[in-house]
């Protein structure tokens, strides 16, 4: 029975079924998910009636949406290179099959189709057929070879996992019958994120460098809806990186899905005698982990809002103890300013930290320019458990400001000691083992967790920083450098590793906040340059248009995928995309812009000599008064024109919304007339839901 997903399969539909077959394992089983029930079952003969409709790549999952569910297949799959010799992909294209034939049309059904499909659209997802992406090096090399590729995957990263449900359900049997192994191949663990591999050398060595950003399935989402921590402990934009240089990488060059039995193990053969030896290290980031948020008000810098540390201390503890088990001791960097609105989440931070280590030790230093360059929290000596956390605070906005970026190495002083005890991993992969099982020679006993305030921009820096210093350190112990030697003497090579860095920076950045990252002309060059500042303005820009505007449909597509919300069955009532704010407030940005454009028409506009002026002064100071009020009931009332998510809303969003309501109420000059639309439209709306509830009784009694 083949422990590894196929990499072949041909769908084939009729009325009655979607079947899935391997073309090059004939004697495998045939997968099929009868229409509509949704059923699945193993058949070990061939289906009559059944056309075939496609190849495909694997089956991405299964979704039940409000009235159906719907098989979501890769049809298209890109080769992004080898590591230990397994090709990995990139998924392009995706197919929603739906169960039922004819299907049933309802607004919420459609929009939020239309949401998961633009949703893995841009996502940028990766898979293999053969190695276990979700997982670092190291913990592969402590995983039992034996289990199925699923079965081995980090629950983290395995990011599919929700619409993986029905397939993983039938293959444990949970509630109607036994095991069934026969379905393993059928379940392809995909990972979220970032994915680069290059084949380059440094001097006359050459090696595969990659670099792999793994984005945690929980708490997933976007910038100012998903920020600080739960009560199980997931932190917000939890990502997870692993930089990895091979040597001795004697793989062979891309292939396809297509291959044949010969390639099922995904592997190239290599040259004896040269065993094939990994060096990877990992760093983590992910939000503050204090219950905390950022409420968008219209406003270019949202409210703060952060609860009492006290309220998060058993999900902090839960955090850091599954962090520790993981990664072992932890350097909790904090890159947030010390000054403004960020100090109370550095504050926090730190009293969350005094409150998990016993006996808290901490020294600060300081300079001229800063009365805080540095601070750390530590134990001196570890009692229990939550003492192996280690805090390092790092006032990056002042060390570095006027273009000075170089200045952010003064971070490694304080992280040298700790980066050489955490060490890194290394492993040989033995000659005529052909599980590719590898021996490990050293372990990664240390992780840092680096965070700013999203977890972007100033991460990705030091990130980047730190990975080159332990790059250095990875390749002179290999002899590939001298000591005192840099990676970055090599001008080819210095320019891949930024390029790389900054690739990662654009991509965790844009599943976040909906742009590429900021500074990343200074991970690119090694340079702070105007060209750079003038596109972070730019980002900054469209950043706040996406964030207020745009971002709640996408975090619900977070949350359809994620299986953070559930649609109900129910097809009764409007749908949950229509706008509920009352009809004039809804008017009023339409006011402002056409006000807006009868001044610029007016302006620019030649006037005939002979018309009257004080008229078209009066109709444009009317306009300009109009335009001034509508602007400033905007900004005064903006949580009613934020995009909020409309199937799991945030409790200050909708806290937020109602005062912002109640005080439009009380406008002196549209106030009345909102509060008498509110009445008409509530008694228009109950007799509207009372006549589709009698509609949808007809309808299921038809069906």
């Amino acid at each position: 029975m083949s422990l590894q997903p196929f990499r072949d399969v041909n769908v084939h539909a009729s009325t009655s079924h979607y079947a899935f077959t391997s073309p090059s394992t004939p004697n495998a089983p045939t997968l099929v998910i009868d229409r509509p029930s949704g059923d699945i079952r193993l058949n070990d003969g061939s289906l009559l009636g059944a056309k075939r409709v496609s190849s495909i790549a694997g089956i991405l999952g299964i979704i039940k949406l409000k009235l159906d569910k719907y098989v979501i297949v890769i049809t298209k799959a890109q080769p992004m290179g080898r590591l230990q010799g397994h090709m990995v992909y990139r998924v392009v294209a995706t197919e929603f099959l739906p169960l039922r034939e004819r299907s049933l049309h309802d607004p919420n059904e459609d929009k939020l189709l239309t949401l998961l499909k633009q949703f893995v659209r841009n996502g940028p997802m990766y898979f293999s057929y053969s190695i276990d992406i979700t997982n670092t090096f190291q913990r592969q090399a402590e995983s039992d070879l034996s289990r199925p590729l699923w079965q081995r995957a980090d629950d983290r990263f395995f990011w599919n996992r929700f619409i993986q449900t029905d397939l993983i359900d039938f293959r444990t049997g949970s509630g109607r019958g036994g095991q069934q192994p026969g379905a393993d191949p059928y379940i392809l663990p995909v990972m979220f994120g970032m994915l680069r591999i290059a084949a380059t050398k440094i001097g006359s060595a050459p090696f595969t460098f990659a670099l792999l950003t793994r984005r945690s399935r929980y708490r997933g989402g976007t910038r100012y809806f998903s920020r600080g921590m739960d009560e199980q402990g997931h932190v917000s934009n939890y990502n997870e990186t692993e930089q990895v240089v091979i040597l001795n990488d004697h793989t062979g060059g891309p292939g396809g899905f297509m291959g044949g039995s010969g390639m099922q193990s995904g592997k190239s053969g290599g040259l004896a005698g040269n065993e094939l030896q990994i060096m990877s290290y990992v760093q983590t980031r992910g939000s503050v982990p204090v219950y905390w948020a950022e409420v968008n008000t219209l406003k270019y810098i949202p409210k703060l809002q952060i609860r009492g540390v006290d309220t998060a201390v058993e999900a902090a503890r839960r955090h850091f103890d599954e962090q520790i088990t993981l990664y072992g001791e932890n350097y909790l960097v904090n890159l947030v300013n010390q000054k403004g609105r960020e100090e109370r989440v550095k504050k926090a931070y730190e009293q969350m930290v005094r409150t998990l280590i016993s006996s808290p030790s901490e020294t600060s230093e300081s300079d001229r320019f800063s009365n805080e360059k540095t601070t750390s929290i530590s134990t001196r000596e570890q009692h229990q458990r939550m003492d192996r956390l280690h805090y390092i605070y790092f006032d990056f906005h002042n060390e570095t400001k006027g273009l000075k970026w170089h200045r952010a190495q003064l971070l490694l002083d304080q992280l040298s000691e700790g980066l050489m005890k955490g060490s890194y991993f290394r492993g040989l992969e033995m000659p005529g083992d052909s599980t590719g099982a590898l021996e490990v020679r050293s372990q990664q006993t240390a992780v840092v967790r680096t965070n700013c305030m999203d977890c972007l921009d100033r991460t990705n820096v030091v990130q980047s920083m730190l990975g080159r210093w332990i790059l250095t350190r990875q390749l002179i112990d290999a002899g590939i450098l001298q000591p005192g030697q840099s990676c970055s003497d090599d001008p080819v090579f210095e320019d891949l590793f930024r390029n790389m860095w900054a690739d990662n920076a654009d991509v965790v950045s844009n599943s976040y906040s909906g742009t590429g990252a900021l500074k990343t002309d200074f991970t690119r060059t090694g340079n702070r340059t105007r060209a750079g500042m003038v596109q972070d303005f730019r980002n900054s820009a469209t950043r706040y248009v996406k964030n207020n505007f745009l971002d709640g449909p996408r975090q619900d597509a977070f949350d359809l995928f994620l299986g953070a919300y559930l649609p109900p069955t129910s097809v009764v009532g409007s749908s949950v995309y229509a706008d509920s704010r009352p009809v004039l407030i809804q008017s009023i940005p339409y006011v402002l812009a056409a006000s807006l454009f009868i001044i610029i028409l007016s302006l620019f506009t030649r006037r005939a000599p002979d018309s009257a002026v004080w008229p078209i002064r009066l109709f444009i100071g009317l306009c300009f008064a109009i335009a001034a009020w509508s602007l400033q009931f905007i900004i005064a009332h903006g949580m009613l024109y934020v995009n909020w998510p409309k199937l799991r809303t945030p409790p200050f969003a909708v806290e937020g919304y109602q005062e912002a309501l109640t005080r439009a109420h009380k406008d002196m000059i549209v106030g009345p007339l909102i509060t008498a639309a509110s009445s008409r439209e509530k008694k228009t709306r109950h007799s509207s839901i009372t006549r589709m509830g009698y509609m949808e009784e007809g309808k299921k009694r038809i069906e």
